[in-house]
């Protein structure tokens, strides 16, 4: 009977839970978004929570077929969304509680970590980066635009979305125009059918390490109460806009750290458009940076890697 791990991960978007063997094999990986009313933004925080008690109450049949044949080891879950003690989100608790009573039930360890820890965990998985102790990141999702430096298990931010977050965008945008939310998926078909002509400009600051998003949402909302141009090519721009701001901040992380490996993680970072625009933006730009992504299914909200940080630890415990 071998040992698993439970990853639980309760974000603004998903209700994540895994399972990974010791030596790394995932058994479970349930991913269900939150319901959200069509025209609404996403839920409050109250309302999310909630959602996730309920939601949570669906893996109790996989977790028992998974305890009749593997012992579970440890429980982790993210507790917060980043480092610092500032850092809190009331969403997290939902996760956060189950996951202690599941280890005080099981009598096995609970191992807290970081919602953006989980994210960089999982898109490094069967990566040249799992390998690397330095390098830099990019967590870029509806609540978090991040440019990060690295070094062992030490963290540090060096940029950041000053306003509006990447994801923010998309889903604003998706919202204004008619699709439902999160609206990555559906904004992202538009956008492979639109033309760029790259309208919407960057706005940085701080040598390019940090970025404005708002006021393009501001010139978005405006083409779109116009009428004047075409869903699909609002969609193109707005893909384009993101590229070429986030390409500037890559660079200008290499420029501050020296680092030339960068892993891009979050949920937009799962869109295959988006990888392909912001690897083309980085060679257009010659930029040395190396842009490393991970699964896709990895890339936005998941447990997997928080499963994966609980192996990490518990490994380091015994």
């Amino acid at each position: 009977m071998s040992d698993v791990v439970i990853g639980i991960d309760t974000s603004n978007y998903r209700t994540s839970v895994s399972a990974v063997t010791i030596d790394g094999r995932i058994i479970l990986n349930d991913r269900k978004l939150l319901p959200v009313s069509h025209g609404d933004r996403g839920l409050r925080q109250s309302d999310a929570v909630f959602s996730h008690i309920r939601q949570l109450q669906s893996v109790g049949n996989p977790l028992r077929e998974i305890a009749s044949s593997h012992r579970i080891a440890a429980v982790a879950a993210s507790v917060s969304p980043a480092d610092g003690a500032e850092s809190y989100m009331p969403v997290f608790q939902a996760g956060k509680t189950i996951a202690m009573l599941l280890s005080s039930g099981l009598n096995v360890p609970f191992f807290p970590t970081t919602h953006q820890r989980g994210h960089l965990a999982a898109a490094a998985a069967g990566t040249i980066i799992q390998d690397l102790d330095d390098y830099l990141a990019m967590h870029l999702s509806g609540g978090t635009t991040d440019l990060l430096c690295v070094q062992g298990d030490h963290i540090r931010r060096i940029g950041y979305g000053m306003d509006l977050h990447a994801g923010q965008l998309v889903d604003r945008a998706g919202v204004s125009m008619g699709l439902d939310f999160p609206s990555g998926p559906q904004l992202e078909k538009l956008a492979a059918e639109g033309e760029e002509h790259s309208l919407l400009g960057c706005s940085m600051e701080a040598d390019d390490l940090n970025c404005h998003l708002s006021g393009a949402e501001a010139q978005i909302r405006r083409w779109i109460l116009e009428g004047n141009m075409s869903r699909e090519n609002i969609a193109r721009e707005i893909y384009s806009l993101l590229s070429r701001t986030f390409a500037r901040m890559a660079y200008a992380g290499f420029r501050t750290t020296g680092f030339r490996n960068l892993l891009v993680t979050g949920g937009i970072a799962s869109s295959p458009l988006f990888r392909k625009m912001f690897s083309d933006r980085i060679s257009k730009l010659r930029c040395p940076v190396n842009p490393v992504f991970g699964k896709p299914e990895f890339s936005g909200d998941n447990a997997v890697g928080v499963a994966l940080i609980g192996i990490h630890k518990l490994l380091q415990s015994r």
